[in-house]
């Protein structure tokens, strides 16, 4: 607790409340010592409206309580198209979204390739439609024999009303799901409902959390999700954030969830009756010892060990590149340490108007975007670069103004003025060990003047020239020009590159909003209101330039007179 800036107690009525209040936290501040999912705003869902006529199997990220049926989360988009890849080669529904009327010329190719029943000519009704969104969903829910028999069952028919082309499309639906199941190893002996759930952890901060699905005793489906945040915390009480993370937002919740070690006895109970609450009937948490249960959880575990081993490799291999890079810039240009933090500055205007200017920052060869930072220039008149920059340096530097210039630096500075005001923001008072300006030989000289005036000069300056992708070093008179296939090169292009872009995309918002602000202010008789009403209803000044009069006039608070007066203004 000797790192927290702020204590804060929140009661609950009941400890299911507190559990649903804790994940919300969570999800919302991330806090440095709680486990959490990476990314876990976004996971996506297979979403079945069947209160549609003519129902589409679509990817979703946002699970709503409207009677459509929900399959997942699936760990990535990727592994979510795979298995609708899977269903379209299986059932012929339409992955169009166009309007079914029944009234086209023609269908489309999926018609012919047998992808779609083609109710969009009327070639199948809503009840024939409906039956084939059924047998997905019993796909989905692992009931494949009943896909099967009925599929069987109306081939039969079929080949009875001499439809034998019909019957031998059911006969090769039948064989390719009969492939697909035969993939799937039968997890139990019975037709349960239940997940399993396993773990694996590295030397790194983060933890490889596998789950296999298993529906009516089939697996049905596997993903993996990676938990950050996990040092320091028990495998039971990783597991437990887990739990309560992953079944948050899931559509379907299973009568038992199979697990490697058993949940962090403090919360188990609490997560237990929020589960069968969220369910509806009990929930159990079950750690087989023995028997097949037992083995399908090593199976789950050993899949965990390996994604992780694969992931361990794959970013390995990722950060010894980095690592080459910044050890043969730290070389070139004789830095003091390996620039592990690198921060790049660069300015954007149009001939001195609108001028902003932008704060990048890499960690350990990666961006760190929650530690970028904009900047609009307020005190400099007209073009000028130099001055333009030497305002956000010194907008951004005060804050290590405290540093003295020795060989032992200090991480962090609690400096506490102005937008720091409270705890400590890391990403102005961390010390950077490098500091690249976009620009060249004047840009550097204007930076070094801050610097020296800050105090700072400790920190390593330099600036990279576009031209020539030349690198200028304060009292080196001669330029530094990496080869061209060189890894450090790289690396400072590619941060250069991401500090033009975030102030080009940053100017460009304010000249695009201060452009229809000044253009809408001078038509008479539209005041602030009016104009934040014609801005929300039309997006814009391109929408407002197309609307027609009547249009304008719609909006609350105009007339058909002021909407005649914006349309000879603009």
């Amino acid at each position: 607790m000797e790192r927290a800036a702020d204590f804060e107690l929140t009661v609950t009525e009941s400890e299911s409340e507190a559990l649903l209040l804790e994940n919300l936290f969570i999800k919302k501040h991330k806090p440095r010592y709680n486990a959490r999912l990476k990314d876990d705003k976004t996971y996506p869902y297979i979403k079945i409206d069947l209160k549609e006529d003519f129902p589409q199997v679509y990817i979703t990220r946002r699970v709503r309580q409207d009677g459509a049926r929900y399959f997942g989360p699936f760990a990535s988009a990727g592994s979510v198209r795979k298995t609708l890849d899977i269903l379209k080669k299986l059932f012929p529904y339409r992955s169009c979204t166009k309007v079914i009327t029944g009234t086209d010329d023609r269908p489309c190719l999926e018609y012919y390739i047998n992808r779609c029943v083609a109710p969009c000519v009327s070639y199948s009704t809503k009840e024939q439609y409906h039956e084939v969104i059924g047998e997905v969903i019993s796909f989905m829910d692992g009931r494949t024999e009943t896909v099967v028999r009925d599929l069987k069952r109306r081939m039969r028919g079929a080949s009875d009303d001499l439809e034998f082309e019909r019957a031998g499309r059911l006969r090769d639906q039948i064989q390719a799901i009969e492939r697909v199941n035969e993939g799937q190893k039968v997890a139990s002996l019975g037709m349960e409902n239940e997940d399993a759930i396993a773990l694996a952890r590295g030397a790194r901060d983060e933890a490889w959390v596998e789950v296999f699905t298993i529906r009516h005793g089939k697996l049905v489906g596997r993903d993996h999700f990676i938990m950050e945040g996990t040092r320091d915390t028990t495998e039971a009480r990783l597991l437990a954030d887990f739990v309560k993370q992953y079944y948050d937002s899931a559509p379907f919740i299973p009568p038992r969830v199979l697990l490697q070690t058993a949940l962090d006895e403090e919360e188990a109970p609490a997560i237990r009756e929020w589960l069968s609450e969220r369910r509806g009937r009990p929930v159990r948490f079950f750690v087989p010892q023995r028997g097949e249960k037992h083995r399908l959880v090593q199976m789950v575990e050993e899949n965990a060990r390996q994604g992780l081993e694969q992931l361990m490799t794959s970013w390995a291999t990722d950060q010894n590149a980095l690592n080459q890079a910044m050890a043969i810039l730290a070389e070139e240009l004789s830095l003091p340490a390996l620039p592990r933090r690198m921060e790049c500055y660069d300015i954007s205007n149009t001939q001195g108007t609108n001028p902003v200017g932008s704060m990048v920052v890499f960690q350990d060869g990666q961006p760190k975007k929650a530690h970028y930072r904009r900047f609009q220039i307020k005190g400099v008149e007209g073009p000028n670069d130099y001055a333009m920059m030497q305002e956000m340096l010194r907008r951004r530097f005060k804050h290590l103004a405290k540093v003295a210039a020795s060989e032992e630096r200090p991480a962090i500075v609690d400096v506490k003025d102005g937008e720091t005001e409270g705890s400590p923001d890391a990403a102005w008072t961390t010390v950077p060990d490098l500091v690249i300006i976009d620009g060249g030989k004047g840009h550097l000289s204007a930076a070094q003047e801050v610097f020296l005036e800050l105090g700072v000069n400790f920190i390593p300056l330099s600036s990279l020239a576009k031209e020539r992708e030349e690198l200028f070093m304060p009292d080196i008179p001669e330029p530094i020009v990496l080869p061209r296939t060189s890894p450090a090169l790289f690396l400072v292009q590619r941060i250069r590159d991401e500090a033009h872009r975030f102030a080009i995309g940053y100017h460009q918002r304010i000249r695009s909003r201060k452009a229809t602000q000044s253009l809408l202010d001078v038509v008479p008789g539209i005041g602030p209101r009016r104009k934040r009403m014609l801005l929300g209803k039309f997006g814009g000044l391109g929408g407002i330039r197309e609307a027609s009069v009547t249009d304008l006039a719609a909006v609350p608070g105009m007339t058909m007179r002021l909407a005649q007066k914006i349309k000879e203004y603009l």
